[in-house]
């Protein structure tokens, strides 16, 4: 399998990292182990999760998909060392949006805790924080770094300025700066990433994970009406994108797939792959079936007809 360099990281990274957000929301406890096990024997190697997942399942306290990961990597054949674990801090877990540093000191633990590990290698600040300084939250995650319990930092959901100002403090203050971004970027939402902000991470060599990948799974093509959506866990969101642009963008998927004999699933994400600036895509899956189109994404290349086509599309 293919490994990229996660910007200045040090870290490496098969061109998918699995969406931990399932676990213990749409994928229980044995189907999280059954599919970790295929993830990382096809040779991918990372997984995404932050610490309020799955906080919104009734029944559930946060921290959830952490615990089966953790519960995973104890019991898994596969070395600590193999698996890149990235983790998020600052969602509500109760006690608002924060970024504060006493608050990533006491969460990091609970992470650690919950993940069975000793240190994680990737710790991403989830939300921008307007009311705590740039230099308070990078001074948190330096005393992290220096005490080994993380290997590297970065942020999610930062625009362009947000992302810049964040660079100058750290540069201005001596302290490690954000060296990923995780946005939300598809084939649907580019808007927010394509322009500036994907042309300051090139310049700055930020590796970039992207979120909702397959817009939360619209793009794999199963959902074309409001009824094929009707009661499924992600049918509020989908319904976002049953319009024109949506439709164009599935006529598109439709025409490569033929021309491919790949599936939509597949061709949405190796467009991403094939995106400038952008290190992997992230998406999740829920029985190992829908594994097999993430493993077949991250081997695929659409050509330049078809990316022209897919970039017309959803433009």
């Amino acid at each position: 399998m293919e490994m990229r360099k996660l910007g200045r990281t040090g870290l490496s990274i098969a061109p998918i990292v699995f969406g931990g957000n399932v676990f213990g929301w749409t994928a229980d406890e044995k189907t999280s182990f059954a599919i970790l096990d295929a993830f990382f024997e096809a040779g991918l190697n990372a997984i995404d999760t932050a610490d309020v997942y799955s906080s919104w399942v009734p029944g559930n306290k946060g921290g959830d998909s952490e615990e089966i990961i953790g519960k995973w990597l104890k019991q898994s054949r596969t070395p600590r060392d193999r698996a890149v674990i990235v983790t998020k801090v600052g969602s509500d877990m109760g006690q608002g949006q924060t970024l504060k540093a006493a608050y990533i000191l006491k969460a990091v633990e609970d992470s650690l805790r919950r993940l069975q590990t000793d240190y994680i290698d990737l710790y991403l600040s989830h939300w921008p924080d307007p009311g705590t300084p740039y230099e308070e939250t990078l001074s948190a995650f330096a005393k992290l770094k220096e005490q080994g319990k993380i290997r590297a930092i970065g942020c999610s959901n930062l625009d362009a300025g947000q992302l810049k100002d964040s660079l100058n403090a750290a540069a201005k203050a001596n302290l490690p700066r954000y060296d990923v971004l995780q946005p939300e970027y598809n084939l649907y939402e580019r808007a927010s990433f394509e322009g500036p902000l994907a042309e300051l991470c090139v310049a700055e060599e930020i590796g970039v994970i992207t979120y909702f990948s397959l817009a939360a799974g619209f793009l794999s093509g199963k959902y074309r009406s409001k009824a094929d959506a009707s009661g499924k866990a992600r049918e509020n969101r989908v319904a976002a994108y049953l319009n024109d642009k949506g439709m164009r963008i599935l006529d598109a998927l439709d025409t490569v797939a033929k021309e491919t004999g790949a599936k939509p699933a597949e061709i949405s994400l190796a467009w991403l792959l094939r995106k400038k600036g952008v290190t992997a895509p992230i998406a999740s899956a829920t029985s190992l079936s829908q594994l097999d189109a993430l493993i077949n994404a991250a081997k695929l290349k659409p050509s330049d007809e078809a990316m022209r086509l897919l970039d017309q599309a959803g433009a």
